[in-house]
């Protein structure tokens, strides 16, 4: 019989690593308690990661956003196999937004733009 280390003996990467597992339960957890499954079976048509980059640096109003888009789309498909396609969906929408905003990322030069940073 193996003894199990206390929680108290978890590294800090390992704290971190539950953490961050714990928060993208409680974000999937909220997002089906908001959007419950629909019944249907009209499908999107398939697209992979490399057209979906493609299209987004393709829409991406500035070069910085262009310049975004790979991280942005590799995160996201980090944690894809964990969350409910439509999230999924939703979090490309949201790349998809980011980047076709001419104002994002702020301009550093503004001298509200850390401070509101730091509140989301």
């Amino acid at each position: 019989m193996t003894q199990q280390t206390p929680h108290t003996d978890l590294t800090p990467r390992q704290k971190d690593a539950i953490g961050r597992a714990a928060h993208l339960r409680r974000e999937v957890m909220s997002f089906q308690q908001d959007w419950p499954r629909l019944n249907s079976a009209d499908l999107l048509p398939p697209i992979t990661w490399s057209e979906l980059e493609r299209q987004l640096s393709s829409l991406s109003a500035t070069p910085v956003g262009a310049s975004m888009v790979h991280d942005l789309v590799a995160a996201t498909r980090k944690q894809a196999t964990f969350k409910p396609t439509e999230l999924l969906v939703r979090e490309i929408l949201c790349i998809a937004s980011a980047v076709m905003d001419e104002t994002f990322p702020p301009d550093s030069s503004s001298s509200d733009s850390e401070a509101e940073d730091r509140t989301i």
